[in-house]
């Protein structure tokens, strides 16, 4: 998302000089590329205006602190002051001490608002929470149905009843204390734009069932219309904190960078994917890392924490020092990854990155080729995926036709594996053994990493 914000700010970053004291031609000159980053990344210009007069103030005549260059101490402030800017550290979702908590979901029509609630229902659900999911858009078309798919999806149960919403989600808190559901997450009804109608029924659910939480799921794509959005739910029905979705898009990031400053209340979540569990707690000094190149190994660790099965990953390291290393073996890692998100989003979690970035622009990462490894893998027998070695070319050209790909496909494939194999002893043979083997291993995958990229 932050990416064009990125790419400006590090380049602005060699700029700074390289004398023992920061001058104000020299500051002046940083800020104005700093300030234009910003303006493009479409912050509110209020907020690019204090905030380059707080860094400003900062650093004319500051003396560089021992061990940093003029560059590297402006980098800092700017570090500091983007961290402060996207709320300085993660609030996590209250939970009310009398069970159950009640979260209000409330934003525009188009926002992702539905789904969201199902991604936080999946997510609490995770955390041992017991969520109930109540369908209170009565308008929407379709609204009630989807609530109930999706609450079917993530096992997670969907409460509606014909009336008022606010009488609807009165009698949804009820049920849920009956049930022993200790977390109800109301889906309110969007609007395609916002009027007097939509606010005064949020008013009276918020007065019925006095949720301790009321999330706003605001579109980040919209830039600073969601900070506008934001501020006007606010000043009517009193949000405790946004959700943001469509983080994975091409959004420049004025709406994460404006509203915790312009509304004063903090982002607590994230979307970064159309998938149920693609809903993430938002961290700022993590975003403001990656914003400034500096990757993002914490985030990136928890993905593969929640991608890789702990129980399996401990089964499969036990065969793997045992010298076993099978198809089989190879495809539990694949869908691994690929739970992780796009290779995109991990390259941009990797710190020290941005010269491979720089070097890649512009070109197009091929996620397909991860699908296509697992789709013939899939088309082998049991007997084919424990035994490779049996595989000649009739059989290939049988697992080609059923996995839809071609020879070639499946000749890469068992190639991946073999370097994979070999990967593996080395691995019994220690650090040494690991030097010799060439390739790119990601969790154990040699990912043939360049020919992602076409």
């Amino acid at each position: 998302m932050f990416e064009a914000l990125s790419d400006r700010l590090q380049r602005v970053f060699g700029k700074a000089g390289r004398k023992g004291k920061l001058s104000r031609s020299d500051v002046e000159a940083v800020l104005r590329e700093v300030r234009v980053a910003l303006l493009e990344a479409d912050v509110n210009v209020q907020v690019v205006r204090s905030v380059i007069e707080e860094i400003k103030s900062e650093l004319i005549g500051k003396e560089i602190s021992g061990g940093l260059t003029p560059a590297q101490e402006v980098v800092k402030s700017v570090h500091e002051k983007l961290v402060e800017l996207l709320g300085e550290k993660h609030e996590p979702l209250t939970f009310s001490p009398v069970s159950p908590t009640v979260v209000m979901m409330v934003g525009l029509q188009g926002s992702g608002k539905t789904t969201t609630a199902a991604k936080l229902a999946k997510m609490l659900k995770a955390q041992g929470k017991v969520p109930m999911l109540v369908a209170a858009d009565v308008y929407r078309p379709a609204a009630v149905d989807q609530l109930k798919v999706l609450g079917k999806e993530v096992g997670v149960p969907v409460f509606h009843t014909e009336g008022k919403p606010a009488d609807m989600a009165l009698e949804a808190v009820k049920q849920a204390r009956s049930l022993g559901s200790d977390v109800v997450i109301i889906d309110t009804a969007g609007r395609l734009h916002i009027d007097d109608a939509m606010m005064q029924e949020l008013e009276q659910i918020k007065a019925a069932v006095d949720p301790i939480e009321v999330l706003l799921v605001v579109d980040a794509m919209t830039g600073q219309e969601a900070v506008n959005v934001a501020k006007t739910f606010d000043d009517r029905v009193g949000i405790t904190g946004v959700i943001l979705t469509k983080m994975d898009g091409d959004a420049r990031g004025g709406a994460a960078l404006s509203v915790k400053r312009v509304v004063g209340k903090p982002i607590k979540y994230v979307g970064v994917g159309e998938r149920l569990d693609m809903l993430e707690p938002f961290h700022p000094d993590r975003v403001a890392n990656r914003i400034l190149g500096m990757g993002d190994i914490l985030t990136l660790i928890e993905k593969a924490q929640r991608a890789f099965d702990q129980q399996k990953a401990a089964e499969m390291e036990k065969r793997l020092l045992e010298g076993e290393f099978t198809l089989e073996d190879m495809r539990e890692q694949l869908r691994a990854l690929r739970s992780m998100g796009s290779i995109e989003s991990i390259i941009d979690m990797l710190p020290g990155i941005g010269g491979l970035k720089q070097m890649l622009k512009g070109a197009k990462i091929n996620e397909k080729e991860l699908i296509h490894m697992e789709a013939v893998i899939n088309s082998m027998t049991p007997e084919e995926r424990r035994n490779p070695s049996i595989i000649n070319s009739s059989r290939k050209r049988r697992i080609a036709k059923g996995s839809g790909t071609s020879v070639q496909m499946v000749n890469r494939v068992l190639k991946q594996y073999q370097q994979m194999r070999k990967m593996m002893k080395g691995l019994k043979k220690g650090r040494k053994g690991m030097k010799k083997i060439k390739g790119l291993p990601f969790g154990g995958i040699d990912l043939d990493f360049m020919k992602m990229f076409r």
